[in-house]
């Protein structure tokens, strides 16, 4: 499974996976200076319960790493991820 970087708007920007011409999962962000602020994860019925999301989340955070940029969750599911893990510490915001 590959994600692709998506610019989807001005300062808005994605992971996205698409298969067979269906978007099937995503994280998307507003890039605001060095900061990411998380605001949308979403994965379609078929790929639940697969760990897609956190895949993007890893990507994510991948990006940020590699940009020198912290991450600040605003989507649920980055939030609960962020509490439960120190994985992410070092890009939190």
């Amino acid at each position: 499974m590959e994600f692709q970087l998506q610019q989807l708007a001005e300062g808005q920007f994605g992971f996205i996976y698409v298969h067979d011409g269906e978007k099937l999962a995503e994280i998307t962000w507003q890039q605001q200076g060095n900061v990411m602020v998380m605001d949308h994860t979403y994965v379609s019925d078929t790929l639940r319960g697969q760990g897609v999301a956190k895949k993007l989340l890893d990507q994510a955070a991948t990006y940020a790493r590699e940009h020198g940029y912290k991450m600040q969750a605003v989507c649920s599911y980055v939030v609960a991820v962020f509490e439960k893990s120190n994985a992410y510490d070092d890009v939190k915001q």
